[in-house]
């Protein structure tokens, strides 16, 4: 497959020309410039084509003489500009396909006079078209009225690729069409970022890796699939976060331009630990992380709500806050949950599971402290850390950062400060991947 993503942004691009936001910003400072989202496959057949596509294509190093066909998924000006079929008139006969919705085809056609070489196709979700050397299924789309908007599966000589944009959440008759697809690249839309409150027919980090969980669940997402974001706009975190966020989900960013081929395998994470203060973001950051696996068990360490009511409330959120496909279990047996086999696990907090065995062994008064709780506690944690080394699952913990703050008042609270950070040292000296969380910013260790 010679795919070439022309653009990558949303309809205004990213950055806005018009906006100071942060993220429009740290774009333009790094030089990033993302247009309207289009594609190239195999130098013949475009999909979609915005005001900005022709140029783009030049700017990527490729022309558009041996186009053959056009895919549109809808009549919005950034994804249908058909003014390209007028200059494209000016230069040349051959022969051209171009597909679209109902409304698309009654726009683009009044742009190629009436004995012009140009086959006009409407499509609706369902039909299949053989396009030269590609077989094209149209989808449904989530955008707009029924029928306004489609995606396309298209496979060629070179391999297969779903492009999915503009749409929201997948309708269940696309995710049901494309099961077993095993699609070589999919282009995936996220267009709001962390704006989760939008309202619109489009995806965002919230809905997006749940779509991607989708697709794998029916084989059209493989580990060997190229999961690319498209229609970026600047509601977006900074690429590099945005990039970051996405590894997490195997899905990537790419710069316009960019022809996708054999990409680089990350060295696969098994242990991710998430350190910060209260109320940093380390709950949420270490859930996205696994936003996209297919089961998750959720550790919960704190202890039970039963005799305080701000805490239940506190738990009740919580609990609500989690996808309904993850499993809850409140536990402090760490070490025979990491010894075992199974889905990834999200233990939230190791600070929680620290005060409980403190707790258990009395480790709190200086006498029991040097009576046998220090050993008790001591071996607890050996243990804790060599299940974690040792793991062979996928698993995130969560912890508090609690060193940074003013020395404790008393023996219990500096010895709990000492103890927390002597575990969360340990164990992220055997851990691959370790996250710090302040003011809902993420940094790599």
């Amino acid at each position: 497959m010679n795919l070439t993503v022309l653009g990558t942004g949303a309809a205004d691009g990213w950055p806005n020309p018009h906006c100071r936001c942060a993220s429009c910003t740290a774009a333009r400072s790094a030089g990033s410039l993302r247009g309207q989202t289009s594609a190239l496959l195999d130098g013949t057949l475009l999909l979609d084509c915005g005001p900005e596509t022709p140029q783009a294509a030049q700017r990527a190093g490729l022309d558009l003489t041996g186009l053959r066909h056009v895919l549109l998924t809808h009549l919005h000006p950034d994804h249908c500009s058909p003014a390209f079929l007028l200059f494209r008139g000016w230069v040349s006969d051959a022969p051209l396909d171009v597909l679209g919705p109902p409304e698309v085809v009654e726009q683009a056609r009044m742009w190629v006079a009436p004995d012009s070489p140009v086959r006009f196709v409407a499509v609706a979700a369902g039909d299949r078209h053989r396009l030269g050397d590609h077989d094209v299924r149209v989808l449904p789309a989530a955008h707009g009225a029924d029928g306004s908007c489609v995606l396309y599966d298209v496979r060629g000589p070179g391999g297969r690729l779903l492009y999915a944009t503009d749409t929201g959440p997948l309708p269940r008759a696309t995710v049901e069409a494309v099961a077993g697809a095993a699609f070589d690249a999919v282009l995936l839309e996220e267009t709001f970022g962390d704006h989760l409150t939008h309202g619109t027919d489009h995806l965002d980090l919230g809905s997006f890796p749940e779509q991607l969980r989708r697709l794998r669940a029916v084989g059209a997402v493989t580990a060997d699939t190229d999961v690319v974001a498209v229609h970026l706009s600047h509601r977006n975190p900074a690429a590099p976060e945005l990039a970051r966020r996405l590894a997490a989900w195997g899905a990537r960013v790419v710069d316009d331009g960019t022809t996708l081929g054999a990409r680089p395998q990350p060295a696969p994470v098994g242990r991710t630990l998430v350190l910060g203060g209260a109320r940093s973001g380390k709950s949420g950051t270490a859930e996205r992380l696994l936003a996209a696996e297919p089961a998750v068990t959720y550790v919960a360490t704190a202890y039970p709500a039963d005799h305080d009511d701000e805490w239940a409330e506190r738990v009740r959120l919580h609990r609500a806050g989690r996808p309904a496909h993850w499993t809850t279990r409140e536990t402090l047996d760490l070490v025979g949950l990491l010894a075992a086999e199974g889905e990834p696990l999200l233990v939230d907090c190791l600070t929680l599971w620290l005060t409980r065995v403190m707790d258990r062994h009395d480790a709190w008064d200086d006498a029991t402290w040097a009576a046998g709780a220090e050993t008790a506690v001591t071996a607890d944690v050996d243990a804790l850390v060599e299940a974690w080394r040792t793991t062979g699952r996928r698993v995130v913990a969560v912890s508090n950062e609690v060193g940074q703050g003013v020395v404790p008042d008393t023996a219990s609270g500096r010895r709990f400060r000492d103890q927390m950070g002597r575990l969360n040292a340990r164990v992220a000296a055997v851990t691959e991947d370790v996250l710090w969380c302040t003011a809902g910013r993420v940094g790599r260790l």
